[in-house]
Parts: C-alpha cells; structure tokens; sequence
C-alpha cells in the first residue's frame, strides 16, 4: 500500500522493516566510539535504542557491540520478525533459555571482553545483577556514556524525511479537531475522535496520551484528557502527536471558545511570540539554552516569565522526548539535524493557559518547521 502523507512518499512496508536506515553505517560508528570510552563492549538493552542500530521493532530482544561483530539476542517469539528486521548483525535465537543467559554465554566465549558498558539509565537493577553473575573473571560491568543517545540526536535525512511525515499527519489531525470542539463536549470524546481519525490517516499509535484541557484545566500543562465538559468560553490546550513508521510527532494548539477578553488575548500573544522569539534563535552553533533564553526573555517583559513553569522544548524522534532538553542552562550546540519541539506555554491557575508548540529541524541555515499550521488564535 502506497503512503499518502507525503507525495512520493516509499511503500510503508519498506519504511517500517528499516530498509531505508544505514544500519551498518550506525554500527560502525557506535563500534569507533569504543576507544574514547574505554570500552570493550557495549549491551544495548533500550529497545529504541536496539531498533535504531539494527531495525528490530519487538519488544524482547538485546543488541550487544564490540569491535569485531554485533549480535543481537531474542527469543522464539521473534525468529522470524528477526530475519526480516535485524540488520547488521549477527542472530541467535534463544530457545530453552532466557535471553539474558544466551547473552551471557556469548560473553563467557568471547575473549578480551573486560569493560562492558551498560546503559545505566536504562537497565534495572536486578538486571544488572543477573548479567554480573555470568561474568568471567576480571571482567565487569560499566556504566557507558551515552554513545546512542548521542548519536541519534542528529537525525540522517531517512529520518527527517519520516518525521516530517509523522508530522503532516498531525497537521490533519488539527482540522479534526477544529470541528469536534464545542461547548459541552467532553474532553475525552474529543481526543477519541482525533485519536480514531489519526488511526484511519495510518497512525500506529499516538505518541503520547492526548492532551485536551479546557476553562480553567487549560492551566495543567500536562492536563489529559479527561470526563469534563468544555465550557462555553474559555481555552482549550490541544496537545497531541502519532506515531507513524516508529517516528513521532508532536503539536500544539490553543484555541478558544467564545469571544477572549483582554488578558486572555494578551496571554496569547505573548505566548506566540515568544515561540517565534525561539524559533528566530535555532541556528547551528547557538546553544539549547539560548533558545530557552530567547522564548523566557520575551515572556518575562511581558510580566507573564513566572507563569512559563517548565522547559522550552525537547528532542524527538523514535521517542516523543530523548536528548536533546531545550531548556535554561543547556549548554549542547545546536547541530543541523537535530529534531526538537519548541513549546513555550503560560499557566495562570484557576483561570487558563496557553501553549503552542511546533515540531522543528534545525538546518545548516535556521531550521524548518515540521508542522505547518496557523498559529493566530482561533475562536469557536
């Protein structure tokens, strides 16, 4: 079946099995990062992680790296989605045992194997604790640096290109819920709708649990969707986001039921401009920070900067939120390739907030907005 997202776009199947990803590119490349780390393998058990170096997509299996070969470990339920999806690496399938053993004995028999990175922020306890067990003598485990994490802040052009599609869907997504929204509707019948709408676009999932907040809600930044009936006048936060062959987008909007008064259009206002404030300052060589400073600065001559109570935005990509954070004190140098949203918001509670958000690139020049849709306050 041919994707309809964007124009031209590959057949779906062919995005989703990886065949389009450089796999053996990423390997290579998390391979060279050993020597800096001191490293002489590197377990991946984050399966984000595990499906951007070898374009598994289940939910069991583990990725281990060292120098000479990659091998990745699952069990009998993926024998054949593995052959289909890994690539990069060598298999082996456990049968009769768990994984974790399967992997153990792999380490057991293969020599030189002293320091073995682990992704501490990704691995349990007890997990750890069952891979120490099985070590030979004089090896250990160490916590790695964040070797993927790192690489895949910079999204290749393959990626991008499925963004940007994720994110057009979620453009749809906005002119569905511009006709459900009305005064008495649930906030929860409204995300259903959309929710039902991104799945018959070719949604896999949405991102994120729907945010649908209004009247005085509007104020929780993160306010789900909830039982609660939209009131006759005031804001409603739409925040929501699909995932579509493993990537994710995210997008905000407010709008407002009835006419606004005076501080709410202000409100507003100021918001918007502050998001164009960030935006204004993406450009390589420029810090996370900046940006944050930039949207914070705006705000804050408007008498609104307590009010903006969380960070400017985040990095997305096979996850709604991975490296890198936009927010104050970030110190990370904006590379063109990176992918993160730019969401400054206000929240005055007991009366409303406002949020928008909008999903970008940053190029060798700017950046690009990934999701094209109107920003001037809408009223229903």
């Amino acid at each position: 079946m041919k994707g309809d997202i964007e124009s031209g776009s590959e057949d779906q199947n062919e995005i989703v099995t990886g065949l389009l990803m450089d796999h053996k590119g990423r390997m290579k490349r998390a391979q060279e990062a050993f020597d800096g780390a001191r490293l002489d393998a590197l377990i991946v058990t984050h399966l984000p992680s595990v499906r951007y170096l070898c374009g598994f997509t289940g939910s069991a299996g583990i990725l281990v790296i060292n120098s000479r070969e990659s091998v990745f470990f699952t069990d009998g339920r993926y024998t054949e989605q593995s052959r289909e999806e890994v690539k990069a690496a060598r298999i082996r399938i456990e049968k009769g045992k768990s994984v974790q053993a399967g992997l153990s004995n792999w380490i057991n028999g293969t020599r030189g194997l002293r320091r073995i990175g682990i992704e501490a922020a990704h691995l349990s306890v007890a997990d750890r604790d069952g891979f120490a067990k099985f070590l030979p003598r004089g090896a250990k485990l160490v916590k790695a640096p964040s070797i993927v994490e790192q690489m895949r802040m910079i999204k290749d052009a393959s990626e991008v290109k499925l963004i940007r599609n994720a994110c057009h869907l979620g453009v749809k997504l906005f002119d569905r819920i511009r006709k459900v929204v009305r005064q008495g509707i649930r906030e929860s019948q409204v995300a259903g709708a959309i929710e039902y709408e991104a799945r018959k676009l070719g949604a896999e999932q949405m991102a994120f649990s729907t945010i649908i907040a209004g009247g005085s809600r509007s104020a929780l930044p993160h306010g789900r969707a909830s039982w609660a009936r939209l009131p006759a006048r005031g804001f409603v936060v739409c925040d929501f986001g699909v995932i579509l062959a493993g990537y994710c987008s995210d997008m905000t909007r407010t709008l407002h039921l009835g006419r606004p008064g005076v501080e709410a259009r202000a409100a507003y206002e100021a918001v918007k401009e502050a998001q164009q404030a960030a935006i204004n300052a993406l450009r390589p060589g420029s810090t996370l920070g900046e940006v944050d400073r930039a949207a914070r600065k705006l705000l804050y001559n408007r008498r609104l900067g307590k009010q903006f109570t969380h960070s400017t935005g985040h990095g997305l990509g096979l996850e709604i939120h991975e490296a890198p954070r936009v927010a104050a004190g970030q110190n990370e140098i904006l590379r063109s390739g990176m992918v993160i949203t730019i969401e400054p918001g206000v929240y005055l509670p007991g009366k409303f907030g406002v949020r928008i958000e909008d999903t970008v690139v940053v190029t060798e020049n700017g950046c690009e907005i990934l999701t094209p849709c109107s920003k001037e306050m809408i009223t229903i």
